[in-house]
Order: structure tokens, then sequence, then C-alpha cells
């Protein structure tokens, strides 16, 4: 059984089925038109990125979007990894759920957590590695039973029709949905709103949680006396904030008044894809060029998720839910053993003083490629990450 999350009353879950969407060829069609009708922004001369996305590039996505991209090619390669869908607290959840390659007593069961703007296409890239290591140049006896859910109102799962899901309310369903695959302890792992989700997942149920992995510490909530902090804490929250100054302005509309921005996002593909190309971008360690790090194909298979689905406004709800979470909740700290992969090129990366402070801290490596989205960015070594932070706790897990 497990909790509705809209009444709180307790419902069956179903049994997983296997999930294969097909986009519908008029639904491409009407997609091309859009794309082909864009009415175009101006722009100052040689704006480029520093106002928000560049036209010019958007100009050449869209032209590659409408003419070159193939999407049943991609959706067949998503189709490649095992997917399921099941009701979970009242609601349809899409999930991949990969096993150990070959049976070993040591496979640890892990669910990833994604953020915005993503979904499971975060960690389409790991779930080979991290099933099956020794195809991959590591140890069989690293291997993971991997879960990577979408968040209720991100990508194929359903969108929640009464009030929005926090983190907090996630971290409840995530740890139903491992009850539901057979998994009583299992680890968490996951980064951007994901990160919140796997810190609850550890702070709720602490039994179950063998070991959190994470590759950001969050924004910092301190409501203490700041003589406490170490220079380099203050130091980091100062930065945080001017952080939150000058590119924060996504997440204070996602906060307020998410509903107004979702009427163009979900009406215009460009309109989406400048919301969610800037962000990949800008939190990429990419050094400006976003294709050094992705494929055009790669970009829209990221932006299709949210197209097809029409989420764009359900996850910039998340926002606002958050925002509600009682901060009280902000300053728990997690005692199961938490390990952090702070990549080079990830925005707000947190002094290890912070972490020792809010976490009972087993393990930080600061990886020198890599950004926001680290695993898609360099699978291989977020895959290595997780094995090795991972090792110590096997013994604790089950299948």
């Amino acid at each position: 059984m497990t909790s509705d999350t809209a009444t709180g009353a307790d419902v069956p879950a179903s049994r997983p089925e296997p999930f294969a969407p097909r986009a519908e060829p008029a639904v491409l069609e009407d997609l091309r038109a859009r794309l082909r009708a864009t009415r175009w922004p101006d722009a100052p001369e040689d704006a480029g990125w520093s106002l928000g996305a560049d036209v010019a590039y958007l100009r050449e996505l869209a032209d590659y979007w409408a003419d070159g991209f193939d999407w049943p090619a991609q959706e067949a390669r998503l189709a490649l990894l095992p997917r399921y869908r099941a009701r979970v607290g009242g609601l349809g959840i899409h999930f991949v759920h990969a096993r150990a390659a070959a049976p070993h007593g040591s496979a640890l069961p892990l669910v990833l957590c994604h953020g915005w703007p993503d979904s499971f296409w975060r960690y389409s890239k790991v779930v080979a590695l991290l099933t099956d290591p020794g195809a991959h140049g590591g140890d069989p006896a690293d291997a993971f039973d991997v879960v990577v859910p979408d968040i209720p109102g991100y990508g194929y799962s359903e969108r929640p029709t009464g009030p929005p899901l926090s983190s907090l309310d996630v971290a409840g369903l995530w740890a139903d949905l491992m009850t539901t695959l057979g998994y009583e302890r299992f680890g968490a792992a996951g980064g951007d709103m994901g990160s919140h989700v796997s810190r609850y997942l550890a702070l709720d149920h602490p039994d179950r949680v063998v070991a959190v992995h994470r590759t950001d510490g969050g924004l910092p909530a301190f409501t203490g006396d700041p003589a406490e902090l170490s220079a380099e804490e203050r130091e980091w929250i100062e930065r945080a904030g001017a952080w939150g100054a000058s590119e924060g302005a996504y997440g204070a509309m996602h906060r307020t008044k998410p509903q107004t921005a979702a009427f163009g996002l979900t009406d215009s593909p460009v309109g989406l894809a400048a919301w969610i190309v800037e962000k990949l971008r800008g939190w990429s360690d990419c050094g400006g060029d976003i294709e050094s790090v992705y494929t055009k194909d790669e970009i829209l298979t990221a932006v299709m998720l949210y197209w097809l689905t029409g989420t764009i406004g359900s996850s910039m709800r998340m926002y606002h839910a958050n925002a509600a979470i009682d901060p009280a909740q902000l300053a728990r700290r997690v005692e199961v053993p938490s390990g952090f992969s702070l990549f080079r090129g990830d925005v707000v990366r947190p002094p290890r003083a912070w972490l020792a402070r809010t976490t009972n801290l087993a393990y930080v490596s600061e990886p020198e490629r890599g950004g926001h989205f680290a695993p898609f960015e360099q699978p291989e070594r977020y895959a290595r990450e997780l094995r090795e932070f991972f090792r110590p706790f096997r013994r604790s897990g089950s299948r």
C-alpha cells in the first residue's frame, strides 16, 4: 500500500507495466508547423547569450528541429532502456528499472533523482555503466540495480491535478516506489531538485537508505549566528546570494507565478527551447559552446520530453511547492552517510565545512570536468564516483 499524495489515504500500488511511448505523426507535424511559423524576437546587435538565449543559435536549432531532427530515432534509442509505469501514491509514475547485468550478491539498489529542466534523460547515459560495470572497465562487484523515476509533472510521469508536490513529497513517493519494486534497503543519488529529494529520502527513511550521494549541497539555508560559520562558509553564502541576484530570475518566476510563463512555453516550441537550452548552456561545463558537450539531437531530446508531455508548467510549479516547505526542514542534519561529487563546472559549489555541518560527511571529490548535468556530460566519471562512494555500503543493501 502507498499513501495518496493528495488525500493521504492508503491506495494500492499497481504492478509495473512496460512502457514505450510513441509520438503520433500528427503531433510531430504540428510541431514542425509551429517551428516554421515562429515569430522571432529582435535582439541588440552582438548580444549573443548576454541577455539570455541567443537568437541566432535558436534559429539554427529550430531549423534543424523542423527539417533534420529524427524524433522516432531518438524515441527508439530511449526505448532500449527498460522503462515502466506504475501507480504510486495515486499517480502514474514512469521510471527506468534496470537490474544488474549478472546476478551478484553485492548488487545495490539505487534510485537516481533528476532535477529541472530535465527528466530521466539526465541519467540515460549511465544506466549501462552502473548495471554492468564489468563491461565498461569496472569491477562487476560494483553493479547496481538502477531505478530512475520521472518526478510527477515531469517527463512521462502523471501531472498532479491538485496542489503541486514538493521535494519532500516526492521523497515519500520514491520510498513507496522502491517498496513496490521489492527493495527494502537502497542507496539514493541526485542533483539539482534531485539533490533535495535524495536528502529528504535520507532524512525521512534513514532505516532504508544505506547512503546518499549528491552533486550539490543546494542553496544555503542558515538562520543561526553568522559568527558560527567559517570564513569559507560565509564567503560561499555571499557567492550564492550574488548568483541568485544575477542568474536566479527563472527561479523567482517558478516560485511565484509559474502559470503565467506556462502559457507561452506550452504553446511555443521555440519559447520552450529557449527556456531550457539557455540553462543547459549556462549550467554545463561547456565554456560557452553548448555543442562541445551536447549534440543537437541530445539537446532536442531533452526539450522534446517536455514538449510532447506538456509538462513545463507542472515542472515549474514544483518550485512553488518547495518554497512552502517549513524552514525547519531545511535545517535538519542528514545522519545517513553522505557523499558529494562537486563537479568543477557546476554552479554554487559548497565548501567542505558546510557539507560537514549539514551531513554525516563520508566522501567529497571535485572532478575536474563536468557541470550541473554531470551524469549526461561526463557519464563515465559520474559512474566511477557512484561506484567508489557506495562501495563500503553495499553489505547494508538488499535486493
